[in-house]
């Protein structure tokens, strides 16, 4: 039988490791000293943010887990919650409503006041003229500065008209910057719909959540009443051609008749009473369609859906970030342990 060399698990002595760490422990004084300064110098450097949040819930319609069919197949233990709306836009697709620049492009225009009352403008001017910046990247924006930018191909079109699927390069900047601040999420199990926005401002902040909410509520709406209001217009548009034909008719009726006063013919008798038979069809033409038209019109009403604000916007007190403790401390504690590393570095062996 042929010995086979047992490899050892490697050890590690704790006692020679806290040993070796303390006898090194001169270094600690300083790394330790130069990371707090290093990071005290950047997070202090970086500008505060406030933050917003919204929780909305919208109106849910449901085909199949309410009446009769959902009582029957909730009986075999079966959950249809899952499958209640009919939406073809299913409300977890919300929050990719933010990759769309169409949507984001909504949000350019609004205006929006700090607390200090020194800016108003949109919110398009506020992300492009009137963000804090880290001096810290002071020298790499000015190096980037004297880099000459290539020519805008869609300014060199001529193109005055607003595209946002063909956003400039500056355009495109400021709507990445808007996907950074805007956060949507939707809730799997209770469908709310949860706004959070960010910015150096407090008032600036909300202002940004309630727009989104309004624009939110919007998209939702036109969404949902799409097909009633193609309908409405349909029937008015029929209904008004109804009425001018109705009236067209009625019209000739009357000026025949008064023109046939004396006359006594069996031929202007016929035509008169064609006439009267034709506005009588006219008329339950229209009379129809205007039913319809009104049917419609409620219709729209009906697929309007209504939003419930379970937490409105508020003004923030405190910056939400950046922890500067954390992040300070975060960093004294991987100095430590990288530091330490380092010291038994030569003592640690590892098998694999």
């Amino acid at each position: 039988m042929e010995n086979k060399k047992e490899t050892q698990p490697a050890v590690i002595d704790l006692r020679l490791v806290a040993k070796k760490i303390w006898n090194g422990r001169r270094l600690f004084y300083k790394t330790l000293p130069i990371t707090l300064v290093l990071s005290c110098i950047y997070i202090f450097s970086q500008p505060r943010y406030y933050s917003s949040e919204i929780k909305l819930a919208p109106e849910m319609e449901s085909s199949l887990g309410s009446g009769a069919l959902g009582s029957i197949v909730s009986s075999f233990g079966i959950d249809l919650s899952d499958m209640q709306t009919t939406d073809a836009i299913n409300p977890l697709l919300y929050p990719d409503l933010m990759e769309d620049n169409g949507f984001v492009s909504g949000l350019f225009n609004i205006r929006v006041q700090d607390q200090e009352g020194e800016i108003d403008a949109t919110y398009y001017d506020y992300l492009k003229k009137y963000q804090k910046m880290s001096w810290i990247g002071a020298p790499m924006r000015w190096v980037k500065s004297l880099i000459p930018k290539a020519k805008d191909k869609k300014k060199a079109s001529g193109n005055s008209k607003f595209d946002p699927y063909y956003l400039s390069k500056d355009d495109d900047d400021v709507a990445k910057a808007i996907r950074d601040n805007v956060k949507i999420s939707t809730d799997k199990k209770t469908g709310v719909i949860t706004i959070t926005t960010k910015a150096q401002d407090a008032l600036i902040c909300k202002t940004l959540a309630d727009s989104i909410k309004s624009q939110l509520q919007g998209f939702i709406t036109d969404y949902r009443t799409n097909k009633a209001r193609i309908d409405y217009e349909y029937y008015k548009k029929l209904a008004a051609d109804a009425k001018i034909d109705y009236e067209k008719v009625r019209r000739q009726l009357g000026s025949t008749s008064d023109a046939n006063m004396d006359i006594s013919l069996k031929s202007m008798e016929l035509r008169i009473m064609d006439l009267e038979n034709d506005m009588q069809l006219k008329y339950n033409t229209y009379t129809t369609l205007n039913t319809q038209l009104q049917a419609a019109k409620a219709k729209v009403q009906e697929r309007t859906p209504a939003f419930t604000v379970i937490k409105g916007a508020e003004v923030a007190v405190k910056p939400a970030g950046p922890k500067r403790m954390i992040f300070v401390i975060g960093m004294l504690v991987l100095a430590f342990l990288g530091t330490a590393f380092y010291i038994v570095r030569k003592d640690l062996h590892f098998s694999f």
